[in-house]
């Protein structure tokens, strides 16, 4: 008979592996995201949208007008106030703002009532923001506008390209303002071009008269608004082929002055 096989001793530097206990709670659920499987997770497919043909077209837009070179005429749009600057003007013409149906059909009223009643005329038509292109091209022109405001996003721009330079004749100071909805909303409208102030009132004075010089010197007295000309900027791959192309010549000039000089 043989001997029993003699149980070895276990390594004493050996790892035990601890078993992990499963919780009964949460099971393992692994998903398959093969053809017929499970809902694929959510992407950012953003690349790959087909986006709406105005989305491309404003896209194509705003590239082509980086691309192209900008006569000043147009470029001086893209010099706008900044924003501290526009919000003291908002501020100034929101106290100006023009009447509602409502108010004026409400003073209108009234005035015929005094005038019925035989008494003297009280209620006065407030001073207010002028409003509309061919309104404000009148008071320019007539030289009553005391302070212009001119959006910089008007659609066509030709329709208010023009206008800077009769304020500069007219010695009427002016400013391009970012946003014709911003103008808009001042006389109740979606949108507005330009707008005009022609009176204020004594506490007033003094914030549009610091208004007017300011615009003065940044707008009518500049002459680089009206020389600087804009656009031009190529993309990045473009950029790099250029830079190539300028440091080959530079080098090929190098080579040359070299040869002249030996």
């Amino acid at each position: 008979m043989g001997k029993a096989g003699k149980k070895l001793p276990s390594a004493p530097l050996a790892a035990k592996k601890a078993k992990s206990k499963k919780n009964p709670l949460f099971e393992k659920a692994p998903r398959n995201f093969r053809l017929g499987g499970d809902i694929q997770p959510k992407r950012d497919l953003t690349r790959f949208v087909k986006w709406p043909k105005y989305v491309r077209l404003q896209r194509m837009k705003r590239v082509m007008l980086m691309r192209l070179k900008v006569p000043p005429a147009i470029n001086q749009f893209n010099m706008a106030i900044d924003k501290n600057q526009a919000s003291s003007v908002l501020r100034l013409c929101k106290k100006y703002q023009p009447e509602t149906k409502e108010a004026k059909k409400a003073r209108l009223m009234e005035m015929a009532q005094q005038k019925k009643d035989g008494q003297e005329v009280k209620s006065k038509k407030p001073q207010v923001v002028k409003y509309g292109l061919n309104h404000v091209t009148t008071l320019v022109e007539n030289k009553q506008a005391k302070l212009v405001v001119i959006a910089h996003d008007v659609d066509p721009i030709e329709l208010v390209c023009w206008l800077p330079a009769l304020c500069r004749k007219k010695d009427v100071p002016y400013c391009i303002i970012k946003g014709k909805s911003r103008l808009g909303q001042l006389v109740h409208k979606k949108a507005v071009s330009c707008v005009a102030l022609t009176a204020v009132s004594k506490e007033d004075q003094k914030e549009l008269e610091t208004l007017s010089t300011n615009f003065k010197a940044q707008f009518n007295d500049n002459a680089e608004v009206r020389r600087r000309w804009g656009g031009g900027i190529m993309g990045i791959k473009s950029q790099h082929v250029t830079a190539r192309r300028e440091k080959a010549i530079q080098i090929e000039q190098a080579k040359k002055l070299g040869l002249q000089i030996a």
